[in-house]
């Protein structure tokens, strides 16, 4: 189990939904929160509901020179998680260039952003933990998520390279990959969404695989395995199963 108790973080993404509900695990557990997103209002908002200690950074991550300016103001910080992401249910016919390009700025390079404003000084210190956000859309290509699901696939791809650059510095680096969560995003979808959770029951799973030493988890449990078993299947018969038309 880790010792949260005088812990600092910054959650990326921590105004709504899934990102505030984990604030509120954390703050509980005693770690005093750096929150950023872009909305000041919301953030000082969920800053005011928190037990704990608790500094509102805003930050665009889709300029590097506001995450520059965010990461300063943060300061040091012994972990950073990134909750922040867009989506849009969007077909290849249908394609939105804007779109699309917004979720890979904001799902994929504003990680990157991120990650590359915050690395270098952990690496120095020889500590830190970094948790990314990524999704079980993310393990093989799937209809209508054209934009999200490659974003967050280079999102996983990106935690997994920094696990293996990152051993032995004494910077832990975690992946975590939800299903459907109830959140202003989802319900933009038409489709049934099995197994869907409340934020705050997302955000204990997170939480909970924040304090053990493993690198990844997908969840919930039972509807993660069809993503993961995916990856083994020919590309005949996932076509067959997963394509439409």
């Amino acid at each position: 189990m880790r010792n949260w108790q005088g812990k600092r973080y910054w959650l990326v993404g921590a105004s709504e939904g899934l990102g505030r509900a984990l604030a509120a695990h954390l703050s509980r557990a005693g770690v005093e929160l750096v929150l950023s997103a872009r909305s000041r209002e919301r953030l000082e908002d969920l800053a005011e509901t928190l037990p704990g200690r608790a500094l509102v950074v805003p930050v665009d991550v889709r300029d590097m020179a506001s995450v520059r300016e965010a990461a300063h103001a943060a300061g040091a910080v012994d972990g950073v998680v990134y909750l922040a992401g867009v989506y849009w249910p969007q077909a290849a016919q249908a394609w939105d260039t804007d779109q699309v390009e917004a979720m890979c700025d904001i799902n994929f390079t504003g990680a990157a952003r991120v990650m590359g404003a915050v690395v270098p000084a952990m690496v120095e210190r020889g500590g830190g933990h970094l948790v990314l956000t990524g999704s079980l859309a993310g393990f093989r290509g799937l209809p209508g998520a054209i934009g999200y699901g490659a974003s967050k696939a280079g999102l996983m791809h990106l935690a997994e390279s920094m696990r293996a650059d990152l051993h032995g510095t004494g910077v832990e680096v975690q992946l975590v990959n939800p299903g459907f969560i109830q959140t202003r995003l989802t319900r933009k979808n038409s489709f049934n969404m099995p197994f869907i959770m409340t934020p705050e029951a997302a955000a204990t799973e997170i939480f909970d695989h924040m304090g053990t030493g493993r690198f990844r988890k997908s969840f919930p449990m039972v509807f993660s395995w069809v993503f993961r078993l995916s990856r083994f299947l020919p590309e005949t018969v996932y076509q067959r199963l997963f394509a439409r038309g």
